[in-house]
């Protein structure tokens, strides 16, 4: 019982410490215009190998569980935010960075790391699928500030919440390669990504709706008065379910987030709730970025880190400025519907943070024991941290620059 009573005290002092430190931090980043997880990073460093006031390990069931936690319900609302109807004019382009883009730049990092760092190429890209993704909890609040042409808003916040999924399922997929749960094969690599994104897609669009039906039915709807609380029932179930599947359980909060946010497609309505979901779900997000980005902080291994500090800048300097504009020409030219201007896809070259999905990837990396693990977190941190502070600090600036800070 005493034993008991010391882990729930620990836990509370964990949720405690991060939380207290992350409203601090917040503030801070709101007066210098910074990236909320950028602060959280910063003290959660100063709280874990600085102070040693938080010394929760990678594979702690604790911090698997935050995790897990955080990755689900952010890309629940990711899902949420995006409009469908939005997005006509530009669906084309979403699709092919969301999909197509993600894999040049797993292919383009993968190659490049395992040159540069010197390990198997299924690690390297292991690496790769995990920083291939961009952050929607970083770039939705960026652009809260800054105001661009809505095509390219709603471009990139899409990609950010479409290919974080893909670049979940990827990871998974390598991952079990490298650690020998599947045998290599392009063709079966193939299928089982489709199997496991497109059975993800159905298990989240069901539990979904279904949940959404009980919640907004006009007669069945008996459930409206926890309309918050059924959200988080419904991208918990989803993931779970999805998961439990052996299908893409981070894919299914997704979508299930997204037939949620356009309700009123399918003849649900549930207007009268928006303004408490979202005040509802910002809060939360918020404080799955805090237990993400500050537990992050405080794991970092500097010695592992200055050990690739060389290696990683390469890999993180090709990742930037060589395969992210390599899939955003590719991906974009072809979608002549959308009309894509050479100044807008620069911009979209340059916006692409790194942030909590592959956080919690490396995170979930690390906690398996997987070989090069720290490797990988190291590479990972500094995507995260150098994306952050270069690209997200001055995304106005290269707005303004390039001429697209205003509405069309």
């Amino acid at each position: 019982m005493e034993q008991i009573t010391l882990s729930i005290h620990y836990i509370l002092y964990i949720l405690i410490l991060i939380f207290a430190t992350g409203m601090v931090s917040g503030k801070i980043a709101n007066s210098l215009k910074l990236p909320d997880v950028a602060l959280f990073l910063v003290f959660g460093i100063i709280l874990g190998p600085g102070l040693n006031l938080l010394s929760e390990t990678s594979r702690s069931f604790t911090n698997q569980f935050i995790l897990v936690l955080g990755a689900t319900l952010i890309l629940f609302d990711g899902g949420r935010n995006i409009g469908l109807r939005t997005l006509r004019r530009v669906w084309p382009t979403v699709a092919l960075l969301s999909v197509v883009g993600v894999l040049i730049s797993a292919v383009v990092v993968g190659y490049t790391a395992a040159f540069i760092l010197h390990i198997p190429l299924a690690y390297a890209f292991l690496l790769a699928a995990i920083i291939a993704s961009t952050d929607p909890a970083t770039l939705i609040p960026v652009f809260k500030q800054v105001k661009i042409r809505p095509k390219v808003r709603e471009t990139v916040e899409s990609e950010s919440a479409f290919n974080d999924a893909v670049g979940s399922i990827l990871t998974f997929s390598v991952l079990a390669i490298v650690t020998g749960a599947q045998r290599v094969s392009i063709a079966g690599g193939i299928l089982d990504f489709l199997k496991v994104s497109i059975g993800g897609i159905i298990v989240g669009a069901v539990i979904g709706y279904v949940v959404a039906y009980v919640v907004s039915h006009v007669s069945l709807g008996f459930l409206k008065d926890y309309t918050t609380i059924a959200m988080i029932v419904t991208a918990l179930l989803s993931y779970l379910i999805g998961d439990e599947l052996h299908l893409s359980g981070f894919m299914a909060a997704f979508v299930a987030g997204l037939i949620w946010g356009n309700s009123h497609i399918f003849g649900l309505h549930m207007d009268d709730k928006k303004m408490e979901m979202n005040h509802f779900t910002d809060n939360i997000t918020v404080l799955m970025r805090m237990l993400i980005f500050v537990l992050l902080g405080s794991q970092v291994n500097f010695a592992s880190i200055l050990k690739y500090l060389g290696g990683g800048l390469l890999v993180i300097v090709v990742f930037m400025l060589v395969a992210r504009p390599l899939s955003v020409f590719l991906c974009a030219l072809p979608d002549r519907k959308a009309r894509w201007t050479f100044r807008e896809m620069l911009f979209m070259c340059w916006v692409r943070e790194t942030g909590v999905i592959p956080a919690a990837l490396s995170g979930m990396v690390v906690g398996m024991g997987v070989p090069h693990a720290d490797m990988i977190a190291s590479v990972t941190f500094l995507a995260i941290l150098l994306t952050i502070l270069l690209q997200a600090s001055t995304t106005a600036y290269v707005a303004k620059k390039l001429g697209i800070d205003h509405v069309d």
